[in-house]
């Protein structure tokens, strides 16, 4: 889709012009005033379609309701452009001009907004999804829109990633795509290395499938970095729960599994463009967890990194296992703060549902500004507890702790087990997107499937440091 930047949107030539209509405030259009009935009264999300017989420039003017003018923000210019793209799709329009009249800055919303709602995965379909092809924008610039394409497309990267079957993003493939992103220093370990570093859990994990693992650390370097940040994605490329396997239905998207590890290239991707004075590393243990002769079995010991022994108590907690030794491999390298975003609970997605990630961390502080960065971009998080009671349900009678607790409090429990291979002197952020990584059915601006989540608050996050 090409976004191209106008005088005044109202005077191109295109099959649909979008307009803003205010709750408290009349239009200025003459067609809205005439054809759109007392009931359209510009309340947020509402949405009105006008034909305008060649009184227009346009064929088409969709006005949307985006409440009242004082209180419009980002999250409800995208949800709603979102709307209104999708309406677009509908009459089948390939060109649409935006004209808003907002006094805030709109273009990262919008880009968004209009990426997401245009975005589909018919990789595999013959009859391929209608998409809008050309976008017009006024009161923007350049750089504006360079910055919003860039998130877009560490967006559009994760998604296709985690919408991929298995059988495509393997852990070599994943390995593959991070050392063809241009601007990056990226290292790619096999099993023999990853032995030699000593990440017995992770290599546990993946022992029991054919395709072999693939550790993967991609770095921003900077002279002078403002900040040092890693960033660890859970890089599970198909998790049937191995030896205690998930039932067929539980194990119909885990093709899924790797979310996180699409997020970590989708940010990675965009870093590499922006090239914000700040160093960022993004890790992912990527591997399959399978049943075979092979696999990792219950009542297992494994040694991670840091040397702590780990009881497997059921081989569906596989996830912690790869993130633990990701986690000692990124302490090694001195950073400033840690986030590791992973799918890695059904508790979460229990307690939380699609509606918002659980997140939970070390630094109070920290966790805080970035619940706060991902209430900006539209992504929700919400701050679970960390208390001791959790962890004394993993204490194991012949290792220094068993990889699972009690079935209840389980986004908690395994967030206090990812605490024991993280350094005291680092600040730490785990993002549990369990229930918010891939969506059973549409939800606000996302269609079916695979959401990207994440990508945009850590993006934020790091260029706003």
């Amino acid at each position: 889709m090409e976004i191209k930047i106008v005088d005044k949107a109202k005077e191109i030539q295109c099959d649909v012009l979008i307009i803003a209509k205010f709750e408290d405030l009349p239009t200025s259009n003459t067609l809205v005033n005439r054809f759109a009935p007392d009931s359209f009264t510009g309340k947020k999300g509402e949405i009105f379609v006008i034909h305008t017989q060649k009184e227009y420039p346009s064929e088409y003017i969709i006005a949307m309701g985006l409440g009242k003018k004082e209180f419009v923000d980002g999250n409800i210019i995208r949800e709603t452009i979102a709307k209104a793209i999708k309406k677009c799709s509908e009459i089948k329009a390939k060109t649409v001009a935006i004209e808003l009249d907002l006094a805030i800055n709109s273009t990262e919303a919008i880009i968004l907004g209009t990426t997401i709602a245009n975005y589909h995965f018919d990789k595999y379909k013959t009859k391929k999804e209608h998409r809008i092809t050309e976008i017009y924008l006024e009161n923007t610039t350049e750089e504006e829109i360079i910055k919003a394409k860039t998130i877009a497309d560490g967006v559009k990267l994760a998604r296709n990633l985690s919408n991929e079957p298995a059988a495509f993003a393997t852990p070599t493939k994943l390995a593959e795509i991070a050392q063809g992103i241009e601007g990056l220093q990226t290292e790619v370990y096999d099993e023999p290395t990853i032995r030699e570093m000593k990440m017995g859990a992770y290599l546990a994990v993946a022992q029991g499938s054919t395709q072999p693992p693939k550790f993967i650390h991609m770095k921003h370097l900077v002279d002078n970095p403002k900040k040092r940040i890693a960033i660890i994605g859970k890089g599970m490329c198909f998790d049937s729960g191995g030896l205690d396997i998930k039932p067929a239905a539980s194990m119909l998207n885990m093709k899924d599994d790797m979310s996180g590890s699409a997020c970590v290239l989708g940010v990675m991707k965009a870093i590499a463009k922006l090239r914000p004075e700040i160093e960022v590393h993004g890790i992912i243990a990527a591997c399959e967890n399978m049943p075979s002769g092979n696999a990792y079995k219950p009542g297992d010991i494994l040694t991670a990194k840091n040397g702590k022994t780990i009881e497997v108590d059921n081989t569906d907690a596989e996830g912690r296992l790869t993130l633990a030794d990701a986690l000692c491999y990124a302490c090694d390298l001195q950073v400033d703060e840690i986030i590791d975003i992973a799918t890695l609970t059904g508790a979460c997605m229990v307690a939380l549902g699609s509606a918002a990630s659980g997140i939970m961390g070390n630094n109070d502080e920290f966790v805080k500004k970035l619940i706060e960065t991902g209430k900006n971009t539209g992504e929700k998080f919400w701050q679970l507890p960390m208390w001791q009671e959790y962890r004394d349900n993993m204490n194991s009678d012949v290792a220094d702790m068993k990889n699972t607790g009690s079935r209840y409090g389980g986004a908690s429990a395994a967030g206090m087990f990812l605490k024991e291979f993280v350094c005291d002197n680092v600040k730490w952020a785990h993002m549990d997107v369990a229930g918010t990584a891939f969506l059973e059915k549409p939800q606000k601006e996302f269609s079916k499937g695979a959401t990207g989540v994440g990508v945009r608050t850590i993006l934020n996050y790091i260029i706003s440091q």
